[in-house]
C-alpha cells in the first residue's frame, strides 16, 4: 500500500495524487466528460472522491469511520455512493458534484446488500439489493420515492437496464438454466437464457440514443477515419434495447446479443481463447474488449455491425480495467508486475494521478512455464538483487477460483521480493486467463489439482537451483488461503511456512454458513451439496487434514466474514488444538472484505514477521523431522480489517450506463461467483 494521503490538494505538475491502495477506474459522467467520481484513499480509509478534469482539483465526498468503496456518477453529475454497516448492509446515497447535503437516493428502499445499479435515457434508476433469500429491484427517479418491480429468489444480480427503461436484466450463475433472465417492468419474464450448453454472462443494455457508427459524435468534432475507435460508411442504426453478452464457444468465449424481435445472437466471427469482458461505446453498435491472456491484457475496439475487430495499443502488461469514453477515446488502468497501477487516456483527458509507490518495483522480474498434465502452467516469478545466494521462496496464492494472477503490481510480492524473498504466482488449474479448457481442468479433485500444480512449481524451481529447498512458504487470502491450509495438510514435507488469510477450512461447514451465491458455486464445484456427496467434500477439505500440518501456520480470520465464515475457521482451529499442531490466530472485527488501509498494513506485518521466523532461519536438511513447528497461542489481533482481493462473492456482470457500481469485475466472463 501507498503511504496515505490526508488531503487531495493539486501538489503541482498534472494535479493531485491520491494514495490509493486499491486503485480504481474513475467512473465518468455520461453528459460532461470532465466530471469524474473514484475511490480514493483519505487518511489511510477508502473515501469518495469528485474529480474535475478541467481544473484540476478533487474534493473528498465521503468520510466514515471505517471507510467508503462504492460510488458511481449521474447524468446530472451528482455522486452517488453506498452507505454501508460493517456488515456490508446500506442503501445508495447521493451529492451534487459541487457539494452539499448528502440525501437517500431513493427515499423508502429497504436496505440491503449491493447487487447492481443502471439507468435509463430519462433518469429512472434501477438498484440491486440483496438479501439472505435473493435480490430485489427497485425502480424509480432519483430522490422521490421507487417500487420494487421484480424478486428473484436465489444467488442474483442486476446487470442492466434498457435506455427505454422497459427491460431489466438479471444474472444469475453463468452455468445455470437461467444464467440471464430479461423482464418487463412489471416482474414478467420476457426471455431466458440457458448456461447449460456454454456459460453466458450479461454487460449490460446498449446506451441511449444508439446511432450507427460511422455517424459523426454529438458535438460535432472530427473523427479521423483511421482511428481504431472509428469507421466509415455507416450501416443501419441498432436497436437500444440490445444486450450484450459474452458465452461460451467451443474452446473460448464469443460475444453475443439479445434484443426483443432478434433474440440471442452469438457473434462467431468475433471469438477469443481466453475470457474477455466488454462494454459499449456511447454511441452504440461498437464495444470494448478486454481479453485476460496468458496473465496479461489486451485491448480491441469491435464494431458489431461491420463485423471488424481493431486491437487498441496499450504496453505490454495488465489492463485492471478500461471504458470507453466517448467515440474515440479509451481510459484505462495499466499495470504490471515492476510498475504500479497508472490512469492513461488514448485521448486528451486530464486524469487524476494514482498515488501508488513511486518508480519500479525492486527485483527481476520474470515467468516460467511448467509442464503439467493438462497443458504448461504459467507461474509469474519475482527474484531478488542477492550475491548469488539463493532466496527463500513464498507462493503468493491467488483466490477465486475463477480468478488468475496477472503481470501487475502486487504490494505484497514487492513487500517479498524487497525484503529478499523469491516470489511464485502460480496460475493453476481452475485459473482464469487460459481458456475454458483449462479453468475446468480439476483432474485431482477440487484444491487436490490446485495443491499439485503448486508442488509441481516448486520441484520445478528446485531443479534449475533457483531458491533454497529448505525454506519454502506460501501465503493466501481466501481461495488461496483455503489452498495454503490444503497443501499444509496433504503435502506437509513440501513446506516449512504458511499464511492463510480468511480462507475455507472446512469445506461442509462453509457450505451450511455461506450464503446461496456461494452454495451455489461449491455445489457447483463438488457436484452437489455435502449431504449429497460428503467424501468429495471431505476429501477437498483442510479440516481432514489439520493432524498433519508441520509447518509454523498463522491464520487470520475475520469475525464479520459472509463469504468464508468465521465457524468454519473456528472448527479448523479447534482440530489443530486438538492434535496438538502448533499455530497462531489472529482474529479482525471485519467481513471479507475491509476498506482501511492501516489494517491491511497490520496483516501484511503480522504475515511478514510471522515468515521472517519460518524462512529466514538457519539452513536445514530437507526432511520432514528436522522442520521447526510455529510458536503456539492464539496470536490475538486487534485490527478491524484487512484488504481483501476483488472478488464480491456475488455474480458478476457490469451494470450498463452510470449510475455504475463496483461491486462486480467488470462482467468478466470468468468471475461468476467466487470465494474472493
Amino acid at each position: 500500500m501507498s503511504a496515505p494521503a490526508s488531503t487531495a490538494e493539486p501538489t503541482g505538475g498534472d494535479g493531485p495524487r491520491f494514495a490509493i491502495y486499491r486503485a480504481e477506474l474513475p467512473e465518468v459522467c455520461p453528459t460532461d466528460p470532465a466530471l469524474m467520481a473514484l475511490t480514493g484513499d483519505a487518511g489511510g480509509r477508502c473515501e469518495i472522491f469528485a474529480w474535475n478534469g478541467r481544473t484540476g482539483r478533487a474534493r473528498q465526498v465521503t468520510d466514515r469511520p471505517y471507510g467508503t468503496l462504492h460510488c458511481a456518477i449521474g447524468a446530472d453529475a451528482a455522486i452517488w455512493w453506498f452507505d454501508e454497516d460493517r456488515d456490508g448492509v446500506g442503501g445508495w446515497r447521493r451529492q451534487p458534484f459541487l457539494g452539499g447535503p448528502d440525501r437517500p437516493a431513493l427515499p423508502g428502499v429497504p436496505p440491503g446488500t449491493p447487487r447492481g445499479l443502471a439507468s435509463a435515457a430519462d433518469g429512472t434508476v434501477a438498484v440491486g439489493l440483496g438479501d439472505a433469500e435473493g435480490l430485489s429491484v427497485y425502480l424509480g427517479v432519483p430522490g422521490r420515492s421507487a417500487r420494487r418491480v421484480l424478486r428473484v429468489a436465489g444467488p442474483a444480480v442486476l446487470a442492466g437496464l434498457s435506455a427505454n427503461g422497459e427491460l431489466i436484466a438479471v444474472t444469475t450463475t453463468a452455468a445455470g438454466p437461467r444464467a440471464v433472465t430479461v423482464y418487463r417492468t412489471d416482474g414478467t419474464p420476457l426471455a431466458r437464457l440457458s448456461g447449460r450448453r456454454g456459460r453466458i454472462w450479461s454487460l449490460g443494455f446498449a446506451p441511449a440514443d444508439a446511432r450507427p457508427s460511422g455517424d459523426p459524435p454529438p458535438d460535432g468534432r472530427p473523427v479521423s477515419a483511421s482511428s481504431p475507435h472509428h469507421a466509415t460508411s455507416p450501416p443501419t442504426r441498432r436497436a437500444t434495447s440490445e444486450l450484450l453478452l459474452v458465452r461460451e464457444h467451443g474452446d473460448g468465449y464469443a460475444l453475443a446479443t439479445w434484443s426483443p424481435g432478434a433474440g440471442p445472437e452469438t457473434h462467431a466471427w468475433c471469438a477469443f481463447d481466453t475470457e474477455i469482458t466488454a462494454r459499449w461505446y456511447p454511441g452504440g453498435g461498437r464495444v470494448l474488449v478486454r481479453q485476460d491472456r496468458w496473465g496479461r491484457s489486451r485491448l480491441f475496439a469491435v464494431d458489431l455491425l461491420r463485423r471488424t475487430r481493431v486491437p487498441i495499443p496499450v504496453p505490454a502488461g495488465t489492463v485492471l480495467d478500461a471504458a470507453p469514453r466517448g467515440d474515440d477515446e479509451v481510459h484505462y488502468l495499466w499495470t504490471d508486475s515492476a510498475t504500479p497501477p497508472r490512469l492513461r487516456s488514448t485521448g486528451r483527458t486530464r486524469l487524476p494521478t494514482v498515488g501508488t509507490p513511486a518508480g519500479r518495483v525492486p527485483g527481476r522480474h520474470t515467468e516460467l512455464w511448467t509442464e503439467g498434465a493438462d497443458g504448461p502452467m504459467h507461474t509469474l516469478l519475482g527474484l531478488p538483487d542477492t550475491d548469488g545466494t539463493r532466496p527463500p521462496l513464498v507462493f503468493l496464492v491467488h483466490g477465486g477460483p475463477a480468478d488468475h494472477d496477472r503481470d501487475a503490481y502486487d504490494p505484497m510480492a514487492h513487500s517479498l521480493v524487497a525484503s529478499g524473498y523469491a516470489v511464485a504466482r502460480v496460475n493453476y488449474r481452475g485459473s482464469t486467463g487460459y481458456g475454458p479448457r483449462w479453468r475446468d481442468a480439476y483432474r485431482e479433485g477440487v484444491g487436490l489439482t490446485q495443491v499439485a500444480d503448486l508442488a509441481a512449481v516448486r520441484a520445478e524451481l528446485l531443479r534449475r537451483g533457483l531458491v533454497r529447498p529448505d525454506a519454502v512458504g506460501l501465503w493466501g487470502t481466501s481461495w488461496g488461503g483455503y489452498l495454503v491450509l490444503l497443501a499444509l495438510g496433504t503435502r506437509p514435507e513440501l513446506w516449512q511456512a504458511g499464511v492463510a488469510v480468511k480462507p475455507v477450512a472446512d469445506c461442509a461447514l462453509a457450505h451450511r454458513l455461506g450464503t446461496p451465491a456461494l452454495r451455489a458455486l461449491d455445489e457447483a464445484l463438488f457436484g452437489g451439496t455435502p449431504e449429497e456427496v460428503p467424501e468429495r467434500y471431505a476429501r477437498s477439505s483442510p479440516l481432514r487434514y489439520a493432524a498433519r500440518v508441520r509447518a509454523p501456520l498463522l491464520v487470520v480470520a475475520g469475525t464479520r466474514d459472509a463469504k468464508c465464515p468465521p465457524g468454519q475457521i473456528r472448527s479448523y482451529l479447534s482440530a489443530l488444538t486438538a492434535a496438538g499442531v502448533p499455530h497462531e490466530a489472529m482474529w479482525l472485527d471485519t467481513g471479507h472484505d475491509g476498506y482501511l488501509g492501516g489494517e491491511h498494513i497490520a496483516v501484511l506485518r503480522r504475515a511478514m514477521t510471522f515468515l521472517g521466523r519460518g524462512l529466514r532461519g538457519p539452513r536445514r536438511e530437507e526432511h520432514p523431522t528436522t522442520r521447526g513447528r510455529g510458536r503456539g497461542g492464539d496470536g490475538s489481533g486487534h485490527a478491524t480489517g484487512v484488504t481483501g482481493d476483488r472478488a464480491t462473492g456475488e455474480p458478476g456482470g457490469r451494470t450498463d450506463g452510470p449510475p455504475d457500481e463496483r461491486t462486480t469485475d467488470a462482467g468478466t466472463a470468468g468471475r461468476p461467483v467466487e470465494r474472493g
